[in-house]
């Protein structure tokens, strides 16, 4: 079955495929550069500005860049880039995998296998850093999926910059494993539940790829 046509990444600068959700960003640096390189040619304090914004536009493209991906094989898979922080045991017998995203990381998020959006619940709270402990109270999208293993929870979670998180697909949505369901903005975290009996394949400092790195073990 082929990847949903929701969560494909649209077209951008230069060949440049650029996430969904970036634009409200993206349009108004973007916009600034040009104009003031265009200026750049009658001033020198024109030229002076162009280029501290044109550094400004093409970080935000490096930013919000949405690489093409070959998903990898197994039954879950990373629904983020980063690295993981944290590997702890759940009360009720699942083990929580959080991993950090820093600002240069790819932005979008990824489903960690194939089934059914059975829920996406924003929950309002704070934006203290990701990687603080505080940020177990922050804004956040919660993720269930009905899966082959059973209810799948993924929590994005906002960071002191990432105050947007864009969800692409809504509750009732049919995913394939790998496929793009959102976006938070800027560095942050992404928490997945892997339910009792599966065994992680990852370690604390591990750098997982979205859609590549395997999070559970045979």
């Amino acid at each position: 079955m082929p990847h949903s046509q929701t969560s494909a990444p649209r077209a951008g600068f230069a060949g440049v495929r650029l996430a969904r959700g970036a634009s409200p960003w993206l349009l108004p640096t973007v916009a600034t550069a040009a104009a003031s390189l265009v200026r750049a040619r009658r001033s020198r304090r024109a030229a002076a500005l162009a280029v501290p914004a044109t550094a400004l536009a093409a970080g935000m493209l490096w930013f919000f860049r949405d690489p093409e991906r070959e998903i990898a094989q197994g039954r879950v898979i990373s629904p983020a880039d980063g690295v993981v922080q944290s590997i702890m045991p759940w009360k009720d017998g699942r083990t929580r995998v959080a991993i950090f995203m820093s600002p240069l990381n790819v932005h979008v998020n990824r489903a960690p296998m194939a089934g059914t959006v059975t829920s996406v619940e924003h929950v309002p709270g704070g934006f203290v850093p990701a990687f603080n402990k505080e940020s177990e109270n922050n804004e956040r999208v919660v993720w269930h999926f009905d899966t082959e293993l059973g209810d799948i929870e993924m929590v994005q979670i906002a960071g002191a910059v990432a105050r947007r998180i864009v969800p692409y697909l809504a509750q009732g949505a049919k995913v394939e494993q790998g496929d793009r369901i959102g976006l938070i903005r800027f560095g942050s975290r992404v928490d997945i539940y892997l339910p009792e009996g599966v065994d992680v394949a990852v370690e604390v400092g591990q750098t997982t790829t979205a859609g590549v790195t395997r999070i559970d073990r045979d």
